[in-house]
């Protein structure tokens, strides 16, 4: 990396933790959580999907939604391997498993096809769904707490101009992590999550998200 993208990734942190409030608040920001009474679509976000299926499967199971989307993860060297004979199984596959055997039922499962690599990949094969489904009007994103803030700003932006006004809510999955989003600058893999995070959302609100508008 050139050391001027480098300044430029600092003065971002430095204005994303000023706007925040303080340093140690960062963790609270980056993991809002608005879940609805009720969503039409439980989008479960790959990554760390084992924590998030967990959460997932709870939500269903509570009645907070009648639907789960996952949307297809890349996964770099997968179709090299089984091009070669290699038998694995895919994250995505791992994931719908997992609800399954959680007691999702598979016909509540759609898995849209993309070969993402990021959360913004995912965002805009969801768009593609629900202009598909214009009855489909309210969403609750699933993923790790600390990942929260950013996935919601990229989803809203993503849905931002479709046909039909989509809410978009949120719940981590916080009770299968040992993120503290109180204290998080005492522990090594918290600061790595929180400044990751800080400097990705600094990214997409200058760059990234600029981009997704020019697609829309």
């Amino acid at each position: 990396m050139r050391k001027t993208d480098l300044i430029i990734l600092a003065i971002i942190l430095v204005l994303l933790v000023t706007g925040v409030g303080s340093c140690r608040r960062a963790g609270i920001w980056l993991s809002m959580e608005v879940v609805p009474p009720h969503a039409d679509v439980l989008v479960l976000l790959m990554g760390n999907f084992t924590d998030r299926v967990l959460q997932t499967a709870d939500l269903y199971n509570a009645g907070k939604a009648d639907k789960v989307i996952i949307v297809e993860e890349s996964m770099g060297g997968y179709r090299g391997l089984t091009e070669r004979g290699v038998s694995i199984i895919s994250h995505t596959t791992q994931a719908v498993n997992s609800c399954i055997a959680l007691g999702v039922p598979a016909d509540s499962i759609t898995v849209l096809p993309g070969d993402a690599r990021s959360t913004l990949d995912e965002a805009v094969m969801v768009r593609d769904y629900l202009v598909s489904n214009p009855g489909v009007d309210t969403l609750t994103l699933v993923s790790s707490p600390y990942h929260l803030r950013r996935a919601s700003m990229i989803f809203r932006k993503a849905v931002k101009h479709t046909d039909t006004p989509v809410f978009i809510g949120c719940s981590g999955s916080g009770d299968y992590t040992d993120f503290n989003a109180e204290k998080w600058w005492r522990s090594k893999e918290d600061i790595q999550h929180v400044v990751t995070e800080l400097l990705k959302t600094g990214s997409f609100s200058l760059i990234e998200g600029r981009k997704l508008k020019s697609d829309e």
